[in-house]
């Protein structure tokens, strides 16, 4: 009876691939639950800084159409929105 050394060979390369990537998940699940507990915090953040944005921006509305105030403040409106918009920040204020 004659080894198929290249079935042995294979079975070696699958045994240890097996085992090395068993490693590696074992290593890497604790930094992907602490990068996820960080990106939930980023996103609770984000969700407060946008409310308060949005409140923010109500209110200096409110603010102007009380003080009649138009001309002045649409300056600077263009201004901020401008800026708002090279950063990108305008499509996430939308939604």
């Amino acid at each position: 009876m004659e080894i198929d050394w290249i079935l042995v060979g294979w079975i070696i390369d699958v045994v240890l691939n097996g085992i090395v990537w068993l490693i590696i998940a074992a290593l890497l699940i604790p930094i992907i639950e602490v990068s996820d507990k960080w990106t939930r915090k980023a996103i609770t953040f984000m969700d407060k800084a946008d409310k308060w944005i949005r409140k923010i921006l109500e209110n200096s509305f409110e603010w102007i159409q009380k003080k009649n105030l138009n001309i002045l403040f649409a300056i600077l409106f263009v201004i901020l929105f401008g800026i708002l918009a090279q950063y990108e920040i305008i499509p996430k204020l939308i939604r």
